[in-house]
């Protein structure tokens, strides 16, 4: 389980409708696209079937069991939580999303590189699930948090994104972190020229946590919320 303490109940349902709309306000995600925090070693909360923008705060989010079948009211890619939470028990939140550059960049094969500060988060790059189906099924879900791994990232050919991290303000910074390093990948690879990625001991020293970089990326996403 995550070392920070899981929110209780009525704080995570807030927060779930506070990262849906702090996603769909940074352009990560249109009408598809979900955000789940855990609640325990057995369940989580996931954002309501609907797009994340118009989640509002009379919206409940779907609390769903990290294993056996999904409930009603959870969209069917909802599997890819279970198996994640199941695999993962450092992870304490997930943000599914579809940012432009992260697919973009995907349709190429690639996941960005640690070219500047954001990117140092994924180093050396994110793993590229290359199956662009969508992720519905037992089979699928396993394939999917399998590529993974320990990764904060995960990239879907032509199919978005997730990233995980111990709490709902890691996993949506990370969002956005890994949509501004493929911004950057894909404007070096415009240039035809050659990149100086990121040394091993300059991913270490940047891709810090102290300072409260991700709770200051988590304020500025989430700058005016009703609920806050």
């Amino acid at each position: 389980m995550p070392d920070t303490a899981v929110p209780g109940p009525s704080a995570a349902v807030s927060r779930v409708r506070v990262a849906a709309r702090a996603l769909a306000r940074a352009g990560l995600v249109h009408a598809y696209g979900h955000c789940s925090v855990r609640l325990d070693a057995h369940h989580f909360l996931v954002s309501p079937a609907k797009p994340l923008g118009l989640v509002a705060a009379s919206d409940i989010p779907v609390s769903v069991a990290i294993s056996g079948a999904l409930p009603p009211g959870a969209l069917p890619e909802v599997i890819a939580h279970q198996h994640i939470y199941s695999r993962r028990g450092d992870v304490g939140a997930i943000a599914r999303f579809q940012s432009p550059q992260v697919m973009a960049l995907s349709a190429l094969g690639r996941t960005p590189r640690a070219l500047h500060g954001f990117g140092a988060y994924f180093a050396p790059s994110p793993p590229l699930h290359l199956d662009p189906r969508l992720v519905r099924d037992e089979a699928s879900a396993a394939a999917l948090s399998e590529t993974l791994g320990s990764a904060r990232a995960i990239v879907m050919r032509g199919n978005g994104a997730i990233t995980v991290g111990a709490r709902l303000e890691e996993a949506v910074a990370l969002a956005w972190y890994l949509e501004d390093a493929a911004r950057v990948e894909m404007a070096v690879l415009g240039t035809g020229l050659n990149a100086l990625e990121f040394t091993d001991a300059e991913v270490r020293d940047r891709a810090v946590t102290a300072g409260r970089l991700f709770e200051r990326m988590w304020d500025w996403m989430t700058m005016n919320d009703p609920e806050l």
